[in-house]
């Protein structure tokens, strides 16, 4: 069974934890993730920069430039990825936009990712009807979870329909905006969360967007199985050495 349908059947609320793969240098990658899971995460979203990071804020498109002029590329992180599995065993899963792995090739992409043992992919301007169309097969040739997203103005039936094209969890986009922290979840939030939980989904929603700490990881939690933190803990790498890691777990967990 893939390591993420594993991990979700765990009774506990998930904690994952993005960050962008080559910041803040390059060859952070491999010390981050091997902290993070001894700090106690669940599950990890390793960003692969891109030029043009639409959905993201500007701590994480600052972080994904910084990671560019760093010289990480996808052959890079493949490359530093390697060995991963030697010492990590949480789902591993890479969030990326769909240009590189169009120019990587998505057969070739998915082949490594599953040389190295990655889960999932988070692709999120890739189209539904073009991943069911065009793709599916190769992600399902490789073990590969395709994780969608879905927000407060996706409609009931296109969320009926990727739950049932869904086979891992869907990610759930706090808001209509771009990433990045915020303190709290307003009414119109919180609503739209129990919302989506009186849908009764196959499969679980984890939450992403606006998640920073211990209050609304809380939030994001009280209905879904688990929340996503991106640019709170990217702030963090920026100022701190990766060895105070488990300090920012602490403090959300």
């Amino acid at each position: 069974m893939n390591r993420i349908n594993i991990k979700l059947q765990e009774n506990k609320k998930i904690l994952s934890i993005y960050f962008t793969a080559g910041f803040p240098d390059l060859n952070d990658t491999v010390s981050i993730i091997e902290e993070l899971e001894k700090s106690g995460v669940d599950m990890i979203e390793i960003g692969l920069p891109f030029s043009d990071p639409l959905a993201d804020g500007p701590t994480i498109q600052e972080s994904s430039s910084m990671a560019l002029e760093n010289g990480m590329t996808t052959k890079l992180l493949f490359e530093q990825l390697k060995d991963i599995r030697k010492n990590v065993k949480i789902p591993l899963i890479i969030m990326g936009y769909f240009n590189p792995i169009l120019q990587f090739g998505v057969n070739e992409f998915c082949q490594k990712c599953a040389e190295i043992g990655i889960d999932g992919l988070i692709i999120p301007d890739l189209p539904l009807d073009i991943f069911e169309d065009e793709f599916k097969n190769i992600f399902d040739h490789y073990g590969l979870k395709n994780i969608c997203l879905i927000t407060p103005q996706t409609s009931e039936e296109r969320i009926l329909k990727i739950d049932n094209l869904s086979d891992s969890f869907i990610y759930m986009v706090s808001s209509s905006s771009t990433t990045g922290s915020q303190n709290s979840f307003g009414t119109i939030q919180q609503d739209y969360f129990e919302r989506i939980a009186n849908m009764n989904l196959k499969e679980p929603q984890i939450v992403g967007f606006g998640i920073s700490n211990k209050e609304t990881f809380s939030q994001a939690t009280q209905h879904q199985k688990g929340a996503i933190i991106g640019s709170s803990f990217i702030k963090f790498i920026k100022s701190q050495p990766i060895k105070n890691i488990p300090e920012f777990i602490k403090n959300i967990k």
